[in-house]
């Protein structure tokens, strides 16, 4: 998780450092969720691939939002979890070869 925040904070900073920026930044309004618990909601949806309707009503949120929060920390975490050993073995040149055979 600490792992996570680190990438979603350096994520951050480049995209407001490449920001040209008339109002400061800072306002709107405040997540429902902390972050662990955006990150807890994207890992559950993963591990049991549930409805975001049902998501929402375990977090109390929406489904709207269960379902952004999932949009947003999942190519994050991509990033930082293992591929499974099917999408290992895809991404290899010479298993490519030998599926284009069959």
């Amino acid at each position: 998780m600490e792992q996570a925040i680190k990438l979603q904070n350096q994520i951050l900073e480049l995209v407001e450092s490449k920001k040209v920026r008339i109002i400061l930044g800072g306002g709107g309004r405040k997540p429902k969720l902390s972050t662990s618990e955006q990150i807890i909601l994207t890992l559950t949806y993963l591990r049991h691939l549930i409805t975001f309707q049902l998501l929402g009503i375990q977090f109390g949120v929406s489904e709207t939002t269960a379902n952004d929060t999932l949009n947003y920390w999942f190519p994050i975490l991509e990033e930082l979890l293992p591929a499974s050993l099917l999408e290992q073995v895809k991404k290899t040149p010479v298993t490519t070869k030998l599926l284009k055979k069959f």
